[in-house]
């Protein structure tokens, strides 16, 4: 998968899809085009079987994504956006496979929804944050029930109330962030902790986050363990399983075939 449509760069390294969004002149902001695009891209790394990880990214070193893009009259309407939400990835719910956000710059408003639907972010020590939806007659719709479920109901409050600009340093403190880095470097970091994420069997990593994502949303922890994960059934059965046994035993590296 390698291609550029609507403001969106994709490329394939190994088994790591990267997605850039490449509208610098706009802080990286998106127009519904752009929405679809990343929907589209998003359908196909949910299919493909060698592409285990995605990376989202921003072109530059200013701005991850800006939100919407303003300019464009159909910008601020919800009906403009594909089923899966902003950025193709905020109203995905059923994605088995992890997503990395690489923030290289400031990440507002629709920006900061997409990594709070990512399941890893790497950060830029320079990069900022903020729901600013407030202070232009607005409100951050679904990043707020994402930042509820991610951080304190303080922080969340805080933050989305104030529509306050905050570091990266707080972010990672507060636990949005996973790695801190040097201006330059996130999407190196990103690959790295991706490439980490595919030594494991893609079945497993898959029923893992499945299974992680799904009884998050169960209130009590017997109902958790009760549930049934389509993944985690696919993964016991399969050909990788009986090869990671394998392989340990043997102390040889795994060859994963996912499946």
């Amino acid at each position: 998968m390698n291609g550029k449509r609507a403001g969106i760069n994709w490329e394939t390294v190994g088994n790591v899809l990267i997605l850039t969004i490449d509208n610098p002149r706009r802080r990286n902001a998106l127009n519904p085009e752009a929405h679809n695009c990343l929907a589209e891209l998003f359908d196909k790394f949910s299919a493909h079987a060698s592409i285990q990880v995605a990376i989202i990214t921003g072109a530059g070193n200013k701005a991850f994504c800006a939100g919407s893009d303003l300019s464009v009259k159909a910008g601020l309407r919800r009906d403009n956006l594909p089923p899966s939400g902003f950025g193709g990835l905020a109203e995905r719910f059923d994605l088995i496979k992890p997503v990395i956000a690489a923030v290289n710059g400031d990440a507002i408003g629709g920006g900061l929804e997409i990594v709070l639907a990512c399941d890893l972010c790497v950060a830029d020590r320079n990069s900022r944050f903020a729901l600013p939806e407030p202070r232009v007659g607005l409100a951050a719709s679904g990043g707020l029930h994402r930042l509820m479920r991610q951080i304190s109901e303080k922080h969340a409050k805080e933050l989305a109330l104030t529509s306050r600009m905050f570091s990266a340093e707080t972010a990672y403190r507060i636990g949005l962030v996973n790695i801190l880095c040097e201006k330059g470097s996130v999407l190196k970091q990103a690959l790295s902790l991706a490439r980490e994420i595919c030594k494991g069997a893609p079945l497993a990593v898959q029923a893992t986050k499945q299974m992680m994502d799904q009884g998050r949303e169960k209130t009590e922890l017997e109902d958790a363990f009760a549930e049934t994960y389509s993944a985690f059934e696919r993964m016991i059965n399969s050909k990788d399983a009986i090869e990671g046994r394998e392989a340990f035993l043997k102390k040889r590296e795994p060859q994963w075939r996912s499946e």
